[in-house]
């Protein structure tokens, strides 16, 4: 078994690159704490492969990941290809689950993925500060709410952004 220390990080390839781009140049600033074991260098799935080879690429990232981000845009719940299969096997596996809303959003909204609507997750707006929050503690609150056989969308509290400085 492979040793679970990367992020993977799910979103629409098409349109919602920049996002996951500005998330590894956080990482990469060393001006910023903002850190993560990035699940996508593991090795490259490229558009050319076969959908097959792709997610043979995907399942040995899923593989070495202790959590799923989600960046959720105006498409992301349309995509069922990709997207809606990596949301699948990250349930199978248990894995913690951050959806990051693209536009903003403080909750679960309408364009939330239908595959995680009911799923135990925690929602936050696209920002370094929260991002980084949720990285660091969703993980055991999610396991402790598993335990307690809690599921559904889970939020922070105003007093949390106040604390991270939002």
């Amino acid at each position: 078994m492979a040793y679970r220390n990367k992020t993977y990080i799910c979103f629409d390839g098409d349109n919602d690159m920049k996002y996951y781009r500005l998330m590894t140049a956080w990482a990469e600033n060393p001006n910023f704490s903002f850190n993560f074991y990035n699940a996508h260098d593991l090795n490259s799935a490229r558009d050319s492969s076969q959908e097959e080879s792709i997610k043979k690429q995907l399942r040995e990232r899923f593989a070495n990941s202790k959590l799923l981000v989600v960046l959720i845009g105006n498409n992301t719940r349309y995509l069922t290809k990709f997207v809606k299969w990596e949301m699948e096997v990250a349930l199978r596996l248990n894995l913690p689950i951050i959806g990051v809303n693209l536009n903003g959003s403080r909750a679960q909204d309408d364009l939330c993925p239908p595959k995680i609507r009911n799923e135990l997750a925690i929602y936050v707006p696209f920002g370094l500060k929260i991002v980084e929050y949720g990285m660091k503690n969703w993980p055991d609150d999610h396991y402790a709410y598993k335990k307690e056989g809690k599921s559904g969308p889970y939020y922070y509290t105003e007093q949390t952004y106040k604390n991270v400085g939002l």
